[in-house]
């Protein structure tokens, strides 16, 4: 599949739940949020059929998000069916990482059950090391939860583990070079992303918002001249730079201030309610669990996909006064 820009879209970012046992401001902000109910949310077999009949399209990487994904029951003998779709190379996961260290019934922790099932990458979420910072914004007091999560990622063997930090003025700037080390400590890929307005208005303010561009200036000042790596690429926008002295690349995602963020993107999101979306950083999105309870042949729902490719922007609206029309959480990290 190839939409209007000579964007070939081979990478499906699929929600399996609106549910999340933490409370970060710039993803469900509210202790207040109305659950879609179960008939709402796609089943597991609507899913493997939709991602069949992408794979059948060109798809070739899938990520499962949430919400926070590990709290939907039976997730792991999901992926593991979902790793058996034929054309599908790639399965990962994205977690708050609080649940990857919970013991299974039969022993494994959930990090080495999803290596088992055969997901390939962990990407794992973690803006701070300091305990009381996390409990500040996250709503929960789980640190120590997601610190033994990334250590049972690390275990399990999962071919990349990928931390990912969001910046925030006057919270993020104590805690980037922790965060370098930390990763370099453990062998990790970091990478930092900007704020972006997907969940409320308010979210992102100047009073709040760290460009990347300010938060690599930062690093410099400590380790020195970061070396551009353009050379280095992984499935999503990051612009990657190699730390002086120590062989670690860390990542910046910029989608506000990166012009050509867009350029490469290869990817679509279904939400956790079956809406299939072509943009992240737009309010189209096309209701597919709709199609497919009408009694869509499979024939239809390829129809479909190529429908909402073809409506694919060519960038994000993120910097034109966006006004967010759904939460992230409901949409899918």
């Amino acid at each position: 599949m190839e939409d209007r820009f000579g964007h070939l879209i081979s990478y499906l970012r699929i929600s399996v739940t609106d549910r999340c046992n933490e409370r970060c401001g710039y993803c469900m902000p509210s202790e207040l949020q109305e659950w879609l109910s179960r008939d709402e949310v796609m089943s597991y077999e609507e899913i493997l059929r939709v991602t069949e009949i992408g794979a059948r399209l060109g798809v070739r990487k899938v990520r499962i998000t949430g919400g926070e994904p590990l709290t939907r029951r039976d997730i792991v003998p999901f992926c593991e069916r979902l790793c058996r779709v034929a054309g599908i190379d790639d399965v990962g996961i994205s977690t708050n990482g609080t649940l990857l260290a919970k013991v299974q019934p039969d022993g494994r922790t959930t990090a080495a059950a999803l290596v088992d099932a055969g997901v390939r990458s962990a990407n794992i979420s973690l803006d701070t090391l300091d305990r009381e910072t996390y409990r500040a914004a996250t709503g929960r007091d789980y640190f120590d939860r997601a610190l033994a999560g990334i250590d049972a990622a690390l275990e399990a063997g999962f071919e990349k583990v990928k931390l990912n930090a969001v910046l925030m003025r006057n919270s993020s700037e104590e805690q980037l070079s922790g965060l370098v080390n930390f990763a370099h400590q453990r062998g990790l890929l970091l990478r930092f992303i900007e704020l972006m307005p997907v969940s409320t208005s308010d979210v992102l303010t100047e009073r709040n918002f760290l460009p990347v561009a300010e938060a690599l200036r930062l690093l410099q000042a400590e380790f020195g001249a970061f070396e551009p790596r353009p050379d280095f690429k992984t499935n999503g926008p990051a612009s990657y730079y190699a730390v002086p002295g120590r062989g670690q690349l860390v990542g910046f995602i910029g989608a506000m201030t990166n012009f050509h963020f867009c350029d490469s993107c290869n990817k679509l999101r279904l939400t956790c309610d079956g809406k299939l979306r072509p943009c992240l950083g737009s309010h189209l999105e096309f209701d597919l669990l709709a199609e497919i309870r009408r009694g869509a042949d499979d024939e239809q729902i390829a129809a479909f996909f190529r429908h909402v490719v073809e409506r694919k922007p060519r960038e994000h609206e993120f910097r034109d006064n966006y006004q967010p029309g759904r939460q992230m959480v409901a949409i899918g990290g």
